[in-house]
């Protein structure tokens, strides 16, 4: 007798349970691998790997939830404590910074250096590979946003570092300040938000730290998140601040950000490596007004985890920073300059270009 022969729509079906069931063993031998391989880091041999897992890992914008499957709150309180930043109360001191007035003398050693308007050096850490763009006349240092913004965040997207870039006919920048990142629409910032002098965005928050230059090309950077939005408008007309975003400043077992790194001169006191080590982006200003913009790779991008406070605290006080912060960094760190993407962001689908964004602080070109 003849088998029967069964359909072949049987056969298709039979195909596709085997793939659901070879993806899904897949994918379950994978979970419970980097659950295994996280929870050997968590409580290890090694508290060293495990303050610092969880310090990154909080200052993330989508994964800080993986902290709480290991630790609770107080744990986490104890490990960031170990490994973060205390607050620096200081105000910086606008007298400290003296911008040379142009035609001004300058010395025979200064002729001889013959240093350029901009240059960008490239930075090796333990954990971390980083670009240093040095801009000599900080009046070039403006912001760039994506203003108007829409009243629903996910109705209008921010532009890439490259657009904002070019949409200011400027030579090169990095990334701004903090904004909502969900989604990755890039349409609207938080906290503070001066361009040319105009208030655009006004919405204090709990730990925000202003970051932005004043009319005499000052770098400034102060707490903002315990007053009202009518005392922002205030301080900004009092302090005539030009151009500047925020960041946060908050260690409260949630979130791990940390804003202010050296002020007058001084850097912020911190326990451990500071934080996490993550991609970041940084602004500083030395004392003849010379502005530094640093970004670092990190979160796996050519095998390096990333950047802590205290790297960052150490490149910025070599190269002569009186004043310097951290601004908003992750996957939305990168450097633009003269039509190449210098630093990237470290996110796959944007490993050749940046993540969309509000704002960002952009170099304009040399006037002829």
């Amino acid at each position: 007798m003849k088998k029967e022969k069964k359909p072949k729509t049987h056969k298709f079906f039979k195909f596709i349970r085997r793939f659901f069931l070879v993806v899904l063993s897949f994918l379950l031998i994978t979970f419970v691998g980097a659950y295994a391989a996280l929870w050997l880091i968590c409580h290890g041999p090694s508290p060293a790997a495990r303050d610092l897992f969880v310090s990154t890992i909080l200052e993330t914008g989508q994964m800080k939830f993986l902290a709480s499957w290991y630790f609770n709150e107080e744990e986490i309180l104890a490990i960031t404590g170990r490994n973060g930043m205390t607050h620096n109360e200081e105000e910086v001191n606008p007298d400290m910074i003296v911008i040379p007035t142009q035609g001004a003398a300058v010395s025979p050693d200064e002729e001889e250096q013959e240093l350029p308007d901009v240059e960008i050096v490239e930075i090796s850490g333990h954990s971390f590979f980083a670009k240093l763009m040095i801009i000599r006349d900080p009046a070039r240092i403006r912001l760039a946003t994506i203003y108007p913004w829409s009243d629903d965040a996910h109705s209008k997207s921010g532009l890439t570092l490259e657009q904002l870039v070019q949409q200011e006919d400027c030579i090169g920048g990095v990334n701004g300040g903090e904004y909502q990142s969900l989604g990755n629409w890039g349409g609207q910032p938080k906290g503070l938000v001066v361009c040319s002098g105009e208030i655009q965005y006004n919405v204090p928050q709990a730990g925000d730290v202003m970051i932005g230059f004043n009319e005499d090309n000052v770098l400034i950077i102060a707490d903002t998140g315990h007053l009202s939005a009518g005392q922002v408008e205030a301080f900004v007309a009092d302090n005539q601040i030009r151009d500047a975003v925020s960041f946060k400043d908050i260690d409260d077992g949630d979130d791990n950000h940390f804003t202010k790194l050296i002020i007058n001169g001084t850097a912020t006191e911190f326990s451990g490596s500071g934080s996490g080590a993550n991609p970041r982006t940084a602004i500083g200003q030395k004392a003849d007004g010379t502005v530094l913009l640093l970004v670092t790779d990190g979160r796996g991008a050519g095998g390096h985890l990333g950047a802590t406070a205290r790297d960052l605290i150490s490149i910025m006080q070599e190269y002569g920073a009186v004043n310097a912060a951290n601004l908003d960094g992750g996957s939305s760190s990168a450097m633009y300059y003269d039509g190449t993407y210098e630093m990237s962001s470290v996110t796959l689908y944007y490993a050749t270009s940046s993540w969309l964004l509000p704002t960002a602080f952009v170099v304009d070109k040399k006037e002829e």
